[in-house]
């Protein structure tokens, strides 16, 4: 794993020494590669490569990067992993290929030689971002791997391109123009994260994944990126072709599947282990690699006090069950205090999924013994895992059948209670209540309801279940919200099943700018790499020729991953309401974290940046402490922006 940096330009603005530049801005990135770095100008077509590295596959310095390709026509700076490379480099050998290492990169080139880049990219498995120079056709090309697993963020603005893994590497050059984008900020602020292709920044853009982007002439427009790969591309395929034979048939294909994606990320000549929470996801990897190892696999997992959030016991007992090697660690809300000043510069951009202060934790713990983790992340979108796919599937088009001013008395009556009101009411009646029926965090699934009983359709249902602010509009004055991948697949024709459209959808924006972002800055923040096997391309087209039951069956997702973990562990250690690694925030905000988020949220500081409507940030603030707890991720994303301007804008 690594992180680059570079420009292309054709003018001669700028620095008259393009290596110290590319430079400055890799040195940005040395915690995505401590081991090593490089720089590489070619100075006549204004082009510069600056690149960090993080060894894991050939030590030597023959994977040194920047590195050209044998012929010398490409360049290439390389961060991810091709888990295939090893089978492509026997392949390239037998056409005539030669290679003085053994790194993947060198395989990558000879690749691109022998079959073309777009041909190349086609048959590589892994995760990846790619910069690539062709000196022949002078010709800067920019490719992200199919599922957006590693990040590449470009530029183009005032007659030349920047490019970097991470935004804070391009922010480092004095070119750089931070004009914030409100229309992001507003979208940021309902889903969490920022929605692809855009930033925080209005001059600068995420590389869509499953794309390429070929630029020539750094003087003009960023042009048209084509797609190798999609998302949509393989759901249109599958549920075209959906697979045919029994239960059993079909579990043992998707056993294989996972075994083989779980094996190719356990090549590493570096410590290896996995992150596990205890749940299905991380559960099966773990399984799968314990097979596959012939000593105990090193195994991670972080426990919080509150035990409505602690899923540290289920690991342990899955760990003990496996044989695994396990180190478990406790996170408080002053352990979540160290962190959270640190999370405004690990994450450049704004980003309020809660459970990137457990992960960061854990990700640390782990890189103390290893340097590779595997984890389950990715496989809730891609196997039917989230609670939201049930409510699709068992009420979302009920609720459309009731007429809208019933619907409306109902969320009206809702919310006449704050969520710890009803969780306190639903304490009460728990004793009485069968298990079936029992649920954690009540309050907060019944206001969900009531936010859904509200909508017109399901479409903005849907975008009710995942937004943190439901009217961000009225937070940003003169924001809009732009049109994303959830608008766009929710309101389509196609898929036309509810709960494909809503794996779709969640196929194309939250994993890769939440779930997958969140993953990689974390891990990178202290040079872990980390692997995500569940959601391998292969496993993603596999998935969608399944029928629906196979991934929600009886109101219960990842049917078919639960049946395959069946076969490694016992039922009863896996069978219980889904958790997630989520954390108490709104608890923490009343207690450990006040005192940080009064000072980010204080009136006078708002209203004097005058980017948020102060008046609404303070109702929200208040109701909080109040114990209406539902305000609490709205808040977290507000407090997160406020960082995130503290640390990246004055």
């Amino acid at each position: 794993m690594c992180g680059f940096a570079g420009v292309f330009s054709r003018s001669s603005q700028g620095e008259n020494d393009p290596a110290a530049r590319v430079g400055r801005m890799a040195a940005m990135l040395i915690h995505r590669g401590p081991d090593d770095g490089g720089t590489w100008v070619d100075a006549e077509a204004g082009v510069a490569f600056g690149f960090r590295r993080l060894a894991i596959i050939d030590l030597s310095e023959l994977g040194h990067q920047p590195m050209h390709s044998a012929t010398r026509r490409f360049t290439i700076m390389f961060n991810g992993e091709v888990y295939n490379f090893a089978e492509l480099r026997v392949e390239l050998e037998r056409s005539g290929s030669t290679f003085r290492g053994h790194s993947d990169t060198e395989v990558i080139l000879a690749a691109f030689e022998r079959w073309g880049v777009q041909a190349a990219t086609r048959r590589f498995i892994g995760m990846f971002a790619i910069a690539l120079w062709d000196h022949r056709e002078r010709t800067l090309s920019l490719i992200r791997d199919r599922l957006g697993i590693k990040p590449l963020f470009v530029s183009a603005h005032k007659g030349e391109i920047l490019f970097g893994s991470e935004l804070k590497a391009i922010v480092a050059d004095r070119s750089f123009d931070r004009e914030l984008d409100q229309d992001s900020l507003t979208a940021y602020l309902r889903y969490l994260y920022v929605p692809a292709p855009r930033t925080i920044y209005r001059h600068a853009v995420k590389l869509l994944p499953g794309h390429i982007l070929t630029i020539a002439n750094p003087a003009r427009p960023l042009p048209q990126a084509e797609p190798y790969w999609s998302a949509e591309d393989a759901a249109q395929h599958g549920l075209a072709n959906p697979i045919q034979g029994s239960d059993q048939e079909v579990i043992a294909e998707g056993e294989r599947l996972l075994a083989d994606a779980v094996g190719m990320r356990m090549i590493a000549d570096v410590p290896l282990g996995a992150l596990l929470s205890g749940g299905i996801d991380s559960s099966i990897v773990v399984a799968l690699m314990q097979r596959a190892s012939s000593r105990p696999v090193k195994t991670y997992s972080v426990a919080f006090r509150e035990k409505e959030y602690n899923e540290a016991p289920h690991a342990r007992k899955i760990a003990e069950y496996l044989g695994t090697d396990h180190t478990e660690v406790t996170l408080t809300g002053d352990a979540a205090l160290g962190v959270v000043p640190q999370l405004a510069g690990i994450f450049d951009e704004p980003h309020a999924d809660t459970s990137q202060i457990p992960a960061y934790l854990i990700c640390g713990v782990a890189r103390k013994e290893v340097t590779v983790a595997l984890t389950g992340d990715g496989a809730d979108e891609v196997w039917g895992g989230y609670n939201r796919y049930s409510y699709g599937e068992r009420m979302l088009e009920r609720m459309l059948r009731v007429p809208r001013p019933a619907r409306r008395l109902v969320a009206a009556g809702i919310g006449t209670m704050s969520s710890d009101s009803w969780d306190r009411a639903y304490e009460a009646i728990t004793p009485v209540l069968p298990a079936r029926l029992r649920q954690r965090m009540p309050g907060d699934k019944l206001h969900k309801f009531g936010r859904l009983m509200g909508s017109e359709s399901a479409a903005l249902m849907y975008r009710s279940l995942v937004s943190g602010w439901q009217h961000p509009e009225h937070l940003v004055p003169g924001g809009r919200e732009p049109t994303t991948g959830v608008d766009r697949v929710m309101q389509g024709s196609a898929p036309s099943r509810l709960l494909d459209k809503m794996m779709l959808a969640d196929q194309l924006t939250y994993l890769p700018d939440d779930q997958l972002a969140k993953v990689d800055r974390v891990s990178m923040a202290v040079s872990l790499e980390v692997r995500v096997p569940l959601i391998d391309h292969r496993l993603v087209e596999f998935s969608w020729t399944l029928p629906a039951t196979m991934k929600v069956r009886n109101g219960r997702g990842k049917w078919l991953l639960r049946e395959v973990l069946y076969r490694h562990v016992p039922k009863e250690l896996i069978e219980r309401p889904k958790q997630g690694l989520s954390v108490p925030i709104d608890q923490w905000l009343r207690g450990p974290l006040r005192e940080w988020a009064e000072a980010l949220l204080e009136d006078g500081r708002v209203r004097r940046e005058g980017t948020l409507d102060a008046a609404v940030v303070q109702r929200a603030w208040q109701g909080l402490l109040a114990g209406r707890g539902e305000g609490a991720l709205g808040l977290w994303a507000v407090l997160m922006f406020q960082a995130w301007r503290e640390r990246w804008t004055t």
